[in-house]
């Protein structure tokens, strides 16, 4: 490399580039082919050159990647909640069932029942002429319809009061949704108008019934319950002492006794068979001579 004699205030050097470089006296370089550079450009005159040189400004990456996260955020979050209401409507949907309450079948028979007393007379709040009709008068068998009736609706009664007290304490402490109170308000409604209905038509049979009717009904509930399961176990009973009996085998001088009489019933039978046998050959005889 040839360095040539300049101004003591400026040294070119040439390089391997074919490129001049000039060296100033405060050190700096500057290349021939170097644009310049206008000292009075400032910060905003230096990003326009590197955004026309680079062609992106990188706020732009940095914009893009806070806005895909918070896509991603919002995707995410939005799952979750759906899953999260998924499977509060799957358990909202398991609770509310247990209050999908129908009233029982005897309820249209008990009004079958009075639609045909009052086509043969029965006036409502009317009393029996006579104890004959007492005893098996339409006033005897309103009465034993009706009493059917409540009877079937108490294991409904039972459930309501059962879950009364719990759901009053969730819902004020609002720890059930709004689904399941409105199921369970629907039911208890359903079994508050059963039992106000049942002492209204109690009191046209016979007038202060509907005092004790709903007492009458659970006793009477109570013992059929009692006698049922009286029944499932005398039949559980008798099912395991017919498993559990081990089946008699006979001894080898019961079995020889009974291939004796066999062949003595059989030695009976062919003595019969014969006696029968010549009975028919003398008659045979008899009736050729003849």
């Amino acid at each position: 490399r040839n360095i040539s004699k300049h101004p003591p205030h400026k040294i070119i050097l040439e390089m391997s580039t074919a490129e001049e470089a000039t060296v100033n006296p405060d050190g700096s370089t500057t290349f021939e082919n170097e644009p310049p550079v206008d000292e009075n450009m400032g910060e905003e005159g230096f990003q326009e050159a590197v955004m026309e040189k680079t062609g992106i400004d990188p706020a732009f990456y940095l914009l893009g990647a806070v806005v895909l996260f918070v896509i991603a955020y919002f995707v995410i979050n939005s799952m979750r909640k759906k899953d999260e209401n998924d499977g509060d409507d799957f358990f909202a949907s398991l609770d509310t069932e247990k209050f999908n309450l129908k009233l029982p079948s005897e309820v249209d028979e008990y009004y079958k029942i009075k639609e045909k007393c009052e086509s043969a007379g029965w006036e409502p709040g009317s009393k029996p002429a006579t104890p004959q009709e007492a005893a098996n008068g339409p006033h005897r068998v309103m009465a034993q319809a009706l009493m059917k009736r409540a009877i079937a609706d108490i294991p409904i009664l039972q459930h309501i009061q059962k879950e009364s007290p719990g759901m009053n304490k969730l819902y004020s402490q609002s720890m059930c949704s709004e689904k399941q109170w409105r199921a369970y308000q629907k039911a208890e409604a359903l079994v508050s108008a059963e039992v106000d209905e049942v002492r209204r038509e109690s009191d046209q049979i016979e007038p202060g019934w509907s005092q004790m009717i709903w007492r009458q009904a659970m006793q009477y509930h109570q013992m059929l319950k009692q006698r049922h399961e009286q029944e499932a176990k005398a039949v559980e009973a008798a099912a395991a002492a017919k498993n559990a009996a081990p089946e008699k085998k006979k001894t080898p001088e019961e079995l020889a006794k009974e291939k004796e009489i066999a062949a003595e019933k059989a030695a009976q039978e062919l003595l019969k068979q014969e006696e029968k046998e010549k009975g028919q050959d003398k008659a045979f005889t008899g009736t050729t001579k003849l």
